[in-house]
């Protein structure tokens, strides 16, 4: 399922070719969020036309709303949702870490749910044992239980090409001894999960493991050697990876050295990054596929990536700073917003307004600028060049120039 093409002679870095049931996908390759079924604001044929071959649906969310039954009925999500294309899903062990503890920065920063993981629709979680999670619905209050078992099954109804195996996405600040209690119980849900698809798996669709460990180095590697030796077909790092960007990477990498050493060929997927320099750095460290809400979530903020390192890569067309500006986002950008020569000053105006098309144009835009930065890292890969184009892209190069900045 996975033809790698070209190694970096400095890094772990590699490009390569994922072979799956609705298509290719070249790698390394960002994979947008179609949370429920749709990457917000815009349709299918946009997402493609910008050059993603590939989307991440959400498990636990389509679970309860419109349910598997009813999307299996279309004839999948892929029909479900009009996207012919390969198409990943998650397991909804971060979501359950979600609803117990807040979002990654709400949990590092100790905002704590309520007592009982109350979620702010209703939600809670009621237990995590062998077995797997209960949970109340943050729709309706209804009482459920996620099980390795019951993830796949509901994947398998999506008929996703990849599914990931449900695990526990371990909180930052739970002790060791917990990180280690929940790792050890991800290994065995893996392999309930991979049983069940041995039998009752569509033909076709591959399962990827996920590493977790938490920040622990020794954890790590042992969760790299228990699912590199499951036979899954990739294998995903997940969990909390940090209190901050350096600490992440040095996480990621402990993670992706092992599974050089024993799965070189196995493709690996790095769950929730997507801000601009752990892209870059993500990709020098050996990840062949990223997922991440921050690009289209910014959008919906009012907020655009440019090439700023020192403003992390962001605009905030929000600001009163840009109430007059005749600039477009990005000078050479290819997308409707700059191609189309919006003014900042009138997006600032729409954002401010709360008006759906600036969130559509900057989801546009953001996208734009994510794809143009990976197909620079695939040519500057093939190329001998990564060194020099990641350089540049940090420096402030913009997304489809770095190739020729690096000289």
């Amino acid at each position: 399922m996975f033809a790698l093409r070209t190694r970096s002679p400095d890094s772990r870095a590699r490009t390569g070719t994922l072979r799956l049931s609705h298509g290719e996908v070249a790698t390394p390759a960002f994979v947008p969020l179609a949370t429920r079924g749709v990457v917000k604001t815009l349709v299918p044929d946009e997402v493609a036309g910008i050059g993603f071959q590939m989307v991440l649906g959400n498990t636990f969310h389509l679970l309860l709303s419109p349910g598997p039954e009813l999307i299996a009925r279309f004839g999948g999500l892929h029909r479900f949702m009009r996207w012919p294309r390969p198409l990943i899903t998650d397991s909804g062990g971060f979501q359950v870490f979600s609803m117990g503890h807040g979002g990654v920065a709400d949990e590092i920063k100790g905002r704590r749910r309520a007592p009982g993981g109350e979620h702010a629709g209703g939600g809670a979680i009621l237990s995590i044992d062998e077995q797997g999670v209960r949970f109340r619905s943050y729709l309706d209050g209804s009482l459920r239980l996620l099980s390795p078992e019951r993830s796949m099954e509901v994947q398998a109804a999506l008929g996703s090409d990849i599914a990931l195996a449900f695990d526990e996405c371990t909180p930052f600040h739970v002790s060791r001894r917990y990180t280690e209690t929940s790792m050890r119980r991800t290994h065995r849900w893996l392999e309930r999960c991979l049983s069940w698809h041995a039998e009752h798996g569509p033909p076709g669709q591959r399962v990827y493991g996920i590493v977790q460990g938490g920040v622990e180095r020794d954890l790590r590697l042992e969760s790299a050697a228990a699912v590199a030796a499951s036979g899954c077909d990739g294998i995903a790092i997940g969990g909390s990876l940090g209190r901050e960007q350096a600490q992440m990477l040095e996480v990621v990498g402990w993670t992706t050295a092992e599974l050089e050493r024993l799965a070189p060929e196995r493709p690996r997927h790095l769950l929730g990054i997507g801000d601009i320099d752990g892209l870059v750095t993500g990709v020098e460290l050996g990840i062949d596929t990223f997922d991440c809400a921050i690009p289209t979530r910014l959008a919906r903020h009012g907020v655009a990536l440019v090439p700023a390192p020192a403003h992390r890569w962001r605009l905030d067309l929000g600001r009163g700073i840009w109430r007059s500006s005749p600039e477009v986002i990005l000078d050479g950008c290819a997308c409707p917003a700059c191609a189309g020569g919006f003014s900042r000053a009138y997006l600032h105006y729409l954002v401010r307004r709360r008006e759906l098309t600036a969130l559509r144009l900057i989801t546009l835009h953001n996208l734009h600028y994510v794809a143009r930065l990976m197909e620079d890292l695939r040519t500057a890969i093939d190329r001998g060049r990564l060194a020099e184009v990641a350089c540049a892209l940090r420096a402030g190069a913009p997304p489809g120039e770095a190739v020729s900045a690096a000289g």
